[in-house]
C-alpha cells in the first residue's frame, strides 16, 4: 500500500495535519505510538486545565465570603477530580478519533521509525509492519528534559519524583511537594497543589520565575504566589535528590528542602530518538528537526511540524504549522510567522503575553512606547476582582505607530489575548485600534484603555 502522506505522531500538528490531507482527498496515514491528541491531549493542555479548573472553584467556594457569599466545610476531593479529569480526556480523544475516520485517515497505534526512501517513497516501519508514503510529516512531538541529577533517575523509578504525566494522576494530594522549574509546567502545577492543600516548594535557577514571561507581569505573579504560601527558591540549583528531600544551592550555600513528592519540570526536548533520520539524511540541529517557514526539511518530500522543530513548543504553533504545510502540498504558498503568538500561563490568577516585550525590543533595537495599566481599570474586572493586583502591559512602535506587544496577569487573559494576536498579526495602525468597538463591561476593555492612554 503506497499512501500519499504518511504522518509519524498524532498530537495537535499531527493529527490535524491527517485531518486536513485525508478532507483535501490525499490518502493519509496516521501512525501514533499512543492515543491520538498527543501529550497536549492525554497528559498536558488538557487535563491540566481541567484540574485547574477544579482548584478555581475551590478557591472561590473557599474565599467567597468577600463576595457576600459563605460557605462550610468545603473540601476536595481529589479522586472526583481526577475522574473527570480522565473523562474529558476521553470525550476529546474520541473526538479526534471520529474526525480522522470522518475524513478518511487510516490510524495505526505503533512506534514509527524512518527506515529509508526507494523510488516509490519513503519506508516507515510501525511494529511488524511496512508502509511506504509518497511524503513524509514529523510530528512526533517532544517529551521532558530530565537532566543527570544524582538521585533523580532513582527517583523517577520510585515514583518519588514524578514528570507532567504522572503527577497529572495522584489520587492522594501530597502533604509536600517541590517543584523543580518555575517555568509554565512548574508554575501551573505548583498552583493546582497549593490551592488544594499542598505545601509547595518551587525551585528555579533563574532570578525570575515565568520564563520568557515580561518581567513586570512575573513580578506580580511571584508575589502573588509569595503571598498566598508557595515558596519560591530563585537563582537555586538542584544538586541532588534523595529518597525525601530536594538538595539545592543558592548564595553558595547548600540547603534542602523536605518532599512527599517532587515534580521535575524543567523544559522539554524533541522526541526524534529511535526516527531514523539518518536512514534518509534528515538534517538535525540538538536533536530537532531543521524547517523553513514552509516546514519544508532539507529532504524534498519530508516536512515537520509542532514541538520536534524546536521552534515554540505549544500547541497552537502545531496547529498552525499544519495549516501551513497541508496549504502548501496542496499548492496554496503560506508561510510560517511567530511574531504573533500567544502565550499563557493558567494559574490563578491567569498570564497570557504576546509579541515583544521591553526586553526583546530593546535586543532588536525597537523604540517603544509603553503603557502599564491597573486591570481596575475595566470596570468588570473591578467588579469581579477584589483588592485584584492584575496589570495589563502595552507596547508600541513609535516610528510605525503599530502594536507590538501586549502582556497582561487576570482573569479572563487567556481568552483576552487572542484580539492582541490580530491586532499585532494585522500590523493595525494606533489611530485604527481607537476605533474598534469593545463589549461593556469586559474585561478586553482594558486594551482600549491602554490604547487610549498613549
Amino acid at each position: 500500500m503506497i499512501y500519499d502522506l504518511i504522518v509519524i505522531g498524532g498530537g495537535p500538528g499531527g493529527y490535524l495535519a491527517s485531518e486536513r490531507a485525508g478532507g483535501a482527498g490525499l490518502k493519509t496515514l496516521c501512525i501514533e505510538k499512543a492515543n491520538v491528541g498527543g501529550v497536549c491531549l492525554n497528559e498536558g493542555c488538557i487535563p491540566s486545565k481541567t484540574l485547574l479548573h477544579s482548584a478555581k472553584v475551590f478557591d472561590y467556594a473557599k474565599g467567597g465570603e468577600k463576595y457576600g457569599v459563605t460557605a462550610e466545610n468545603v473540601v476536595l476531593d481529589q479522586g472526583i477530580v481526577i475522574k473527570r479529569k480522565d473523562k474529558v480526556v476521553r470525550t476529546l480523544v474520541a473526538g479526534v478519533k471520529a474526525k480522522l475516520k470522518q475524513n478518511n485517515v487510516e490510524v495505526v497505534n505503533a512506534t514509527a521509525a524512518i527506515k529509508g526512501r526507494t523510488a516509490e517513497g519513503f519506508v516507515v516501519t510501525a511494529g511488524d509492519s511496512e508502509y511506504i508514503g509518497k511524503r513524509l510529516l514529523i510530528a512526533t512531538g517532544s517529551v521532558p528534559s530530565l537532566p543527570p541529577i544524582p538521585g533523580l533517575k532513582e527517583g523517577i523509578q520510585s515514583g518519588f519524583c514524578l514528570t507532567n504525566k504522572e503527577i497529572l494522576d495522584l489520587k492522594e494530594i501530597p502533604e509536600c511537594l517541590t517543584v523543580i522549574g518555575g517555568g509554565v509546567i512548574g508554575l501551573e502545577m505548583a498552583s493546582y497543589y497549593h490551592s488544594v492543600g499542598s505545601k509547595v516548594t518551587v525551585i528555579e535557577m533563574l532570578d525570575h520565575i515565568a520564563g520568557n514571561t515580561d518581567s513586570d507581569i512575573s513580578d506580580v505573579l511571584l508575589k502573588e504566589y509569595t503571598k498566598k504560601g508557595i515558596d519560591f527558591k530563585l537563582s537555586a540549583a538542584v544538586v541532588k535528590v534523595n529518597a525525601d528531600s530536594v538538595v539545592y544551592e543558592k548564595d553558595g550555600k547548600t540547603e534542602s528542602v523536605k518532599a512527599d513528592k517532587v515534580l521535575v519540570s524543567i523544559g522539554r526536548r524533541a522526541q526524534t530518538s529511535g526516527l531514523g533520520a539518518e536512514n534518509i539524511g534528515l538534517e538535525l540541529n540538538r536533536g530537532t528537526v531543521v524547517v523553513d517557514d514552509r516546514m519544508r526539511t532539507n529532504v524534498a518530500g519530508v516536512y515537520a511540524v509542532g514541538d520536534v522543530t524546536g521552534k515554540m513548543m505549544l500547541a497552537h504553533v502545531a496547529y498552525r504549522q499544519a495549516e501551513v504545510f497541508i496549504n502548501n502540498i496542496l499548492g496554496k504558498k503560506d508561510v510560517m510567522r511567530y511574531n504573533a503568538i500567544p502565550s499563557v500561563i493558567y494559574t490563578n490568577p491567569e498570564v497570557a503575553g504576546i509579541g515583544e516585550t521591553e526586553s526583546t525590543a530593546k535586543a532588536k533595537g525597537l523604540d517603544v512606547e509603553k503603557v502599564v495599566l491597573s486591570m481596575n481599570y475595566s470596570g468588570r474586572y473591578a467588579a469581579e476582582n477584589e483588592r485584584g493586583t492584575g496589570i495589563c502591559k502595552i507596547l508600541t512602535d513609535k516610528k510605525n505607530q503599530t502594536l507590538v506587544g501586549v502582556h497582561m496577569i487576570g482573569n479572563y487573559a487567556s481568552e483576552i489575548i487572542y484580539g492582541a494576536a490580530i491586532m499585532i498579526e494585522c500590523e493595525m495602525r494606533i489611530e485604527d485600534i481607537k476605533e474598534i468597538v469593545f463589549p461593556h463591561p469586559t474585561v478586553s476593555e482594558i486594551i482600549r484603555e491602554g490604547i487610549f492612554e498613549l
